[in-house]
C-alpha cells in the first residue's frame, strides 16, 4: 500500500508495537524442540562433574577416602576442601554477605551437603564414582526448628563464626544468630498499641517451599589455558553478576571470562545466586585443562539449591471499633538455612518485608526480623516475588481478614475503609517506602461487581445454616486479597548486589536498510524479553518488531546488567530501552530535517516517520532515515544509528490487585476445590496483552501449588521430606483451577512508558487469597488461623480438631 494513504491505524498495526497481542517470538524454537540449552552444550574432550552428599543433617568429618572412586576406570579426579583450600576457595561469598561452603570443611551442616566433587568421563561413571567415596561422619545434634535455634542450649551450627559477635547486618545476639533488622517507629506504635480498642496477635508462618523451575542449576566451564580464558554456559539469571563473582573468587580478570546464559527453562529466583557446582566446574577445567559440565538431579535442586520463604510473623493490628487501623506492629522469626544465602539487596537483609503495611493507609508501624541459622540448606530466593513481598503481603492480608472477623465486619469493607485514597499518591508509608501511583477503591469495586460479591456472601451465609443443620458436609470459603506489590529494584541509592547498583541497560543498533538488534543486561527465562522488548522498540522507534532482534545472556555483547528476577525486567531494562531508543530518535529527527531541508523544530513524529509540521505529505520514514544515517548525514554528524543507556530508575514501581477466590470444601474428606478464581491486576501501561495473562496465569499456579500443597519439610533429625516430585506437590492441568483475569491501568508517573511490571504479582496476592478463602471457609466454625500449606490431610485435621468427625 502506498505510504500516503495509509492510515495511522494501519501503520501502526503494522509495527506489532506496545499494547498490541504479539505471538512470542521464543516459541517458534520452543515448540518444534529447538531451544538451546546448557546440557545441549557438548564440548571435545569434556568431563562431567557429580557430588558426593552428606546423608546427615548435622555431623563432623572424620574422614574421606577416595580411593575407590579414583581406581575406578573414567574417572578423571576427586576434589575436596583440602584440595580447595589453597586456592582460597573452600568457601565462597553470599549475596548476603555471608560465607558459604562450597565443599564441607570439617563439618556439615544440612542434609545433601556438598563433600566431593567426582569428575569423569560421563555422567554415569560420575553416578557411580559417588558412591565408592566413603565418608565415616561423627553425628552432632540437628535444631530444623528455627524457634529454637537460640535457645541456651542449642547445637552451635557455624563454627568458623562462633567467634564473630557482629555480622554484616549488626550485632549477633547469640552464636546461632545471623542478624536483627529493624525499621519504623517503636515508640510511637507500641504507644498507640497500648491505647487502642481492639488489638489482634497472630502468627502467620509461611513454610519453606522451593522455585523447582523446569530445567535444574547447571553449567559447563571451559579454560583455555592458552588464552588464559574462561568460558562459563551457565543457568543464569544474571550472567555479569556471575562473571564479577567468578572473577572476586577465582583471581581471573573480568575481561578474560565469559558468561553465556543459553535458552533456561525457568528461574523464578533459583538461579540467581552463585551454587557449588558452579565453583567445582571451574576449578576442576581450570586443574585439568578440559571442559567440565555439571547438571543437577531433581532431588539436588529440591534439597540443596535456594528454598524460598520460612518466615514466621508474629502480626499485630491495633484498630478502633469501627474499624479504622491505627498502627501495625510484626516481628518476624526467619529461618535461612546453614549459610545466609539470601538473594536480597546489600542493605536489606529481609527484603523489601517492610512493604507489610500493604495497600492500607496505617499511620504508623514497626517491623523486626532476626535471622537465624539452622541445619537446613540455605537460600532465601524471591520465588516469583520481589525479596520477601510475597511473605509481607501475606502477613497483612491475613491480618485484615482476622481483624474483619474480630470486629464482625465484612473483610472488603474494612479494606475499603483503609486503603490509601488515590488522592494520597505519591504516598508515603509509614515504613519508608513511596507508592508512585494507584486506584484501589476502583479496583476493588470493579471485582466486587464481577464476582457478584453480595451474593456470594448471602449463599456463603445459607450453606452455613445448612451445614449447622446436618444438611450438607460441605464449606464454602471466599477468600479475598489486595495487594501491593514494590518491584523493579532498584535506584542505586537504595539497591546494590555486591556493591554494583541496580540498574540496567539496552543497546540498540540500527542497521542502514532498517532492521534492529537490541541487546539487554538482563536474561529472560520464560518472560518473553524478545517479544516484548521489540514491542518498545517498535513503539518509539517506528520500525516492526518483526525487524527487531533481542539479544541477551552474553557478557561478551550485552551491556553490563543485574539480570531478570523480582520483576525488574519491565521496570527498569524496558525503561533503559525507551530512553535508548528516544536517544535514537532524537538523532534520527536532525537527519530527517536534513533531509526534508527545514529546521529539526519544524519536523514531528508521526507513527513510523518524521513529518514536516502542517505538511502531513512531506515525511521521510525511519527506514530512509535508517539508510541516510550511513550516506547522507547532516555536516558535522557522524554515521550510524545507536545508543545505550544504563537506566537507575528514581523509585521502585508499585503493581498492585484485587483477587476473589470461592472455594468449597469436604470437612469428611479434606478436599478443596476451587469454584472460582478472579484476578484484577495493575501493572501500569501495558505492552503485550497475552504475555500479561500468560504471566497471570503462571503466577497463579504457582500461588496455588504453594499454598494448597507445596512445602520443604524436615523431621526432627532434618532429613528433608520433600526432595522429590513424589512428595513436591506440582500441580498439572489436572488439579489447576480455571482462572479469569481482568485489570485496570494506572501508569507509573515515572516510569518513561508507565510500566510497573506484572510477572510477580500474581504469586504475591493469589497466596493470601487461597489462604483466605480456606480459612474463611472455617471461620465462622472459630477455627482460628489455619497454617498453609493447605492440603486434603491439613484440612481434614482441621474438622477432625473442630469435631466434625465425630
Amino acid at each position: 500500500m502506498n505510504e500516503m494513504i495509509r492510515t495511522q491505524a494501519e501503520r501502526a498495526e503494522v509495527l506489532q508495537g506496545m499494547g498490541c497481542k504479539r505471538k512470542r517470538t521464543e516459541d517458534i524454537r520452543f515448540t518444534q524442540g529447538r531451544g538451546n540449552y546448557v546440557d545441549d552444550v557438548k564440548l571435545p574432550g569434556m568431563l562431567f562433574g557429580d557430588f558426593v552428599r552428606s546423608s546427615h543433617a548435622h555431623a563432623r568429618i572424620k574422614s574421606i577416602d577416595a580411593s575407590k572412586a579414583l581406581a575406578l576406570p573414567g574417572v578423571k579426579a576427586v576434589l575436596t576442601a583440602a584440595d580447595l583450600k589453597p586456592l582460597n576457595l573452600h568457601y565462597m561469598p553470599t549475596l548476603a554477605g555471608d560465607v558459604a561452603a562450597v565443599l564441607a570443611d570439617e563439618k556439615v551442616l544440612f542434609q545433601n551437603q556438598e563433600i566431593a566433587f567426582v569428575v569423569a568421563e560421563d555422567r554415569y561413571i560420575a553416578a557411580d564414582a559417588i558412591e565408592l567415596v566413603d565418608v565415616e561422619y561423627e553425628a552432632l545434634p540437628v535444631v530444623v526448628d528455627p524457634f529454637q535455634a537460640m535457645a541456651p542450649d542449642a547445637p552451635l551450627l557455624r563454627e568458623d563464626l562462633k567467634e564473630k559477635r557482629v555480622g554484616p547486618h549488626g550485632e549477633r545476639k547469640h552464636y546461632n544468630h545471623i542478624f536483627n533488622w529493624q525499621v519504623g517507629d517503636k515508640p510511637a506504635t507500641d504507644a498507640v498499641f497500648a491505647n487502642a480498642e481492639v488489638v489482634t496477635k497472630d502468627l502467620f508462618t509461611y513454610h519453606r517451599t522451593h522455585p523447582s523451575p523446569l530445567e535444574t542449576c547447571q553449567c559447563v566451564a571451559s579454560m583455555d589455558k592458552v588464552k588464559g580464558e574462561l568460558t562459563i554456559w551457565g543457568t543464569f539469571q544474571a550472567p555479569h553478576v556471575v562473571r564479577t563473582v567468578v572473577s572476586l573468587l577465582s583471581g581471573i580478570a573480568e575481561h578474560k571470562i565469559h558468561v553465556i546464559a543459553p535458552d533456561i527453562g525457568g528461574g523464578f529466583g533459583n538461579k540467581v545466586g552463585v551454587y557449588p557446582g558452579y565453583v567445582c566446574s571451574v576449578v576442576a577445567s581450570i586443574v585439568l585443562g578440559v571442559p567440565v559440565k555439571w547438571v543437577e538431579d531433581r532431588m539436588e535442586n529440591l534439597s540443596t539449591t535456594s528454598f524460598a520463604r520460612d518466615y514466621h510473623m508474629t502480626t499485630e493490628l491495633a484498630a478502633t471499633k469501627d474499624g479504622k487501623i491505627l498502627a501495625m506492629r510484626i516481628h518476624v522469626l526467619a529461618d535461612h538455612g546453614a549459610f545466609d544465602a539470601c538473594a536480597d539487596p546489600s542493605k536489606w537483609p529481609a527484603g523489601f518485608m517492610n512493604i507489610c503495611t500493604g495497600s492500607y493507609d496505617i499511620p504508623v508501624a514497626h517491623l523486626e526480623v532476626d535471622g537465624v541459622y539452622t541445619n537446613k540448606a540455605s537460600g532465601g530466593v524471591a520465588y516469583r516475588c520481589s525479596f520477601r513481598v510475597t511473605e509481607a503481603v501475606y502477613a497483612i492480608e491475613r491480618a485484615i481478614e482476622v481483624l474483619a472477623h474480630r470486629l464482625g465486619m465484612d473483610s472488603v469493607e474494612l479494606r475499603m475503609k483503609n486503603f490509601i485514597r488515590a488522592e494520597q499518591f505519591p504516598y508515603h508509608s509509614a515504613l519508608g517506602w513511596e507508592y508512585d501511583s494507584g486506584n484501589y477503591h476502583f479496583a476493588m469495586q470493579k471485582v466486587m461487581d464481577a464476582v457478584g460479591y453480595s451474593a456470594l456472601r448471602a449463599e456463603q451465609k445459607a450453606i452455613q445454616e445448612a451445614f449447622s443443620r446436618g444438611e450438607t458436609r460441605q464449606l464454602m470459603g471466599v477468600g479475598v486479597a489486595f495487594f501491593t506489590e514494590i518491584v523493579g529494584a532498584g535506584p542505586s541509592r537504595n539497591c546494590d548486589i555486591l556493591g554494583v547498583g541496580m540498574f540496567d541497560s539496552a543497546e540498540i543498533r540500527i542497521h542502514p536498510t532498517g532492521s534492529i538488534v537490541a541487546r539487554m543486561g538482563t536474561k529472560s527465562q520464560g518472560q518473553g524479553h524478545e517479544t516484548t522488548y521489540a514491542q518498545i522498540i517498535a513503539t518509539e522507534l517506528g520500525i516492526p518488531a518483526d525487524d527487531i532482534t533481542i539479544e541477551e545472556g552474553n557478557t561478551d555483547t550485552a551491556p553490563y546488567g543485574l539480570g531478570t528476577y523480582g520483576s525488574r525486567s519491565t521496570p527498569v531494562a524496558g525503561a533503559a530501552t525507551a530512553v535508548a531508543a528516544r536517544k535514537i530518535r532524537a538523532k534520527a529527527q536532525m537527519i530527517a530535517a536534513h533531509l526534508l531541508e527545514v529546521s529539526e523544530y519544524d519536523v514531528e513524529w508521526d507513527i513510523d516517520r518524521f513529518r514536516v509540521k502542517g505538511l502531513p505529505e512531506k515525511f521521510k520514514t525511519m527506514k530512509e532515515i535508517a539508510w541516510a544515517a550511513y550516506n547522507n548525514l547532516p555536516p558535522g554528524m557522524e554515521p550510524g544509528l545507536e545508543a545505550v543507556n544504563y537506566y537507575d530508575p528514581p523509585n521502585m514501581t508499585y503493581p498492585f490487585g484485587a483477587y476473589v477466590c470461592v472455594m468449597d470444601i469436604d470437612v469428611d474428606t479434606g478436599v478443596a476445590k476451587t469454584r472460582r478464581f478472579y484476578a484484577l491486576d495493575d501493572c501500569g501501561t501495558r505492552i503485550n496483552p497475552m504475555i500479561i495473562e500468560g504471566q497471570v496465569h503462571g503466577g497463579l499456579t504457582e500461588a496455588f501449588a504453594v499454598s494448597m500443597g507445596q512445602e520443604i519439610s524436615y523431621d526432627a533429625q532434618g532429613n528433608v521430606m520433600g526432595a522429590s516430585f513424589m512428595d513436591f506437590f506440582l500441580p498439572t492441568a489436572v488439579e489447576t483451577p480455571k482462572w479469569e483475569t481482568d485489570f485496570t491501568v494506572t501508569p507509573s508517573p515515572h516510569h518513561p512508558i508507565g510500566a510497573k511490571g506484572v510477572g510477580e504479582s500474581p504469586h504475591v496476592g493469589g497466596v493470601p487469597c487461597f489462604s483466605n478463602a480456606v480459612n474463611d471457609a472455617f471461620a465462622f466454625l472459630e477455627a482460628g488461623h489455619i497454617q498453609m500449606p493447605h492440603d486434603a490431610w491439613r484440612l481434614w485435621s482441621v474438622a477432625d480438631r473442630l469435631g466434625l468427625h465425630a
